[in-house]
């Protein structure tokens, strides 16, 4: 018999033995817990490869699709946009992570002024056979993962000229004196302190409390759903948006560089 075909039937035999121990659905459908409900800002990460912000435990999952919703905020038409995907990783014991599959890039392209939006995706995840994994220690997690389309901006803060002092000290540690400065006819108060004082006139720049970064939470859920719940979940992805514009981009790609932890 040819090696070739004796692999073949090896295979066979594997997957029979991974369908009989396949979890027998007891619910309509899976389900994979987030924590996080507020959408937070998320800077560019590694030089604006692919990293996660949501992610989930699926070993041992039963459907093949999942479902999964998110939140997002600051989404500003042509000024901070962002692409979207989901992909699926296998991590072994030895704390190696490779990436099985990913969706489509969806671009979520925001609208000319701050809305609150939210996004579900429907997604076919190819893990292949994801509770037939080789060894006891392989885990299998659906991460959503995102990257910089445009931006992030960044905002420029305020500069005053203020008296000040490192925080706690003493009002009366060297107060304040005042002086003047002539300028032909004109005068001006201005601000001096004494010798060693603590105090001093200077130019204090207040950070603009805008970060400049979009915001996304994490999956409000990731699920497992049959196909007759969502039939139009596919390997490229199905998505629908609210609160920010969107279409899809770039199919899915699996060598794209992302966050290795």
């Amino acid at each position: 018999m040819p090696p070739s075909l004796v692999n073949e039937l090896a295979e066979v035999k594997r997957r029979l033995a991974a369908l009989e121990r396949a979890p027998a659905p007891v619910n309509s459908f899976d389900r994979y817990p987030q924590v996080e409900w507020a959408a937070q800002p998320r800077p560019q990460v590694g030089g604006n490869i692919w990293s996660s912000f949501g992610i989930a435990n699926v070993t041992g999952l039963v459907f093949d699709r999942v479902e999964v919703k998110f939140m997002t905020d600051w989404l500003l038409s042509g000024k901070r946009e962002a692409e979207i995907r989901l992909a699926a990783f296998r991590h072994t014991g030895k704390a190696e992570r490779e990436i099985v599959s990913a969706s489509g890039v969806f671009n979520l392209t925001g609208m000319a002024n701050r809305q609150l939006g939210v996004c579900v995706m429907r997604w076919v995840h190819q893990i292949p056979y994801g509770w037939d994994y080789e060894d006891e220690t392989t885990i299998y997690t659906i991460e959503l993962q995102h990257r910089y389309k445009k931006g992030p901006e960044h905002p420029k803060g305020q500069t005053f000229y203020a008296i000040a002092a490192p925080e706690g000290t003493d009002v009366n540690d060297g107060i304040l004196n005042w002086g003047y400065k002539q300028d032909g006819d004109k005068w001006w108060w201005v601000p001096t302190y004494r010798q060693n004082s603590k105090w001093a006139p200077d130019f204090l720049t207040v950070p603009n409390w805008d970060e400049g970064s979009y915001s996304l939470s994490s999956m409000h859920y990731c699920v497992g759903l049959p196909a007759e719940r969502i039939p139009e979940a596919s390997a490229y992805g199905w998505a629908w948006a609210r609160g920010t514009n969107s279409a899809w981009g770039r199919g899915p790609d699996i060598t794209e560089p992302h966050f290795g932890v």
